[in-house]
Parts: structure tokens; sequence; C-alpha cells
């Protein structure tokens, strides 16, 4: 969603760099190629699996933060009207218990996915997005 559908949905704002979008571009193939090797080619699941109360609620925490990602970037595209520049402080949803919504839901959906699939690359990469969108949201917050 990130790194694909969110940049298409972005009505204007400020140019990316060419470098910082084809290093993002560089860093979400390598690790969608670490993710699903290391459970395509190394993980191993009993049969009962899908059932386990760990990936139901590693699954159900990736859902709710996807869908609070979502949400969330759906009502910071729609603050402003066209032409009208300036902050302006996000409202409703999970806004109005965090500043930083976007950032929770997709630390929230990591977690989640790591739990599920219960490898030490889903954990690093959830330890990642915590260190790096936790950083953000505390620069957001202030």
């Amino acid at each position: 969603y990130r790194a694909l559908v969110f940049p298409l949905l972005i009505r204007e704002g400020k140019p990316t760099p060419f470098l910082i979008f084809v290093l993002a571009l560089l860093f979400c193939v390598y690790n969608g190629y670490l993710q699903g090797r290391s459970l395509s080619n190394y993980a191993k699941y009993p049969s009962g699996w899908l059932k386990d109360p760990c990936f139901i609620t590693g699954f159900t925490g990736w859902l709710i933060g996807m869908t609070i990602n979502i949400h969330s970037d759906h009502i910071l595209r729609n603050l402003r009207k066209p032409g009208e520049t300036g902050y302006k402080i996000p409202r409703g949803g999970m806004f109005e218990y965090v500043s930083g919504a976007n950032f929770f839901g997709e630390i929230l959906e990591w977690f989640g996915f790591a739990l599920a699939c219960c490898t030490i690359e889903s954990l690093a990469f959830a330890l990642c997005t915590l260190f790096i969108l936790g950083s953000r949201a505390k620069q957001h917050h202030q």
C-alpha cells in the first residue's frame, strides 16, 4: 500500500527527490524479497497454524493496522482543499487519540504481520518500522 497505492492517490505536494524515490523503491523491493523468501523457503508451520491464536492475533493486528493506516492517509489527503496551503491538524479516526495515526497504523500492521509469521525477518522489519516511523511520529507531534 505505502509503496504502490498511496503515491498514486496523492493529489499534490512537495516533489520527492529522485534519489529518495530510488532508495525507497530499492528498500521495498529488497524487503519484499527477504520477507517472501523467508516465508517460502525457511519458515516451517504446523498444519493447524492458521487456527493458532498467535496467527489469528497477528492477522487481526495486521488487518486493524492496515485499516487505521488507510483511513488515516485518507484523512490526511483531504485536509486541504485544492490551492490551500498551511498546516492543519487532522481530526477524526485515530487522530482523536494519537497525532501520528497513520504511523501508528503502519507500526501496528507490521507487528501484527510479525506475530502472524513468527520469523526473525518479519520481527526485524517491524522493529525497523517502529524506530523509523516512531521518530517521524515524534517529529510530527512536536
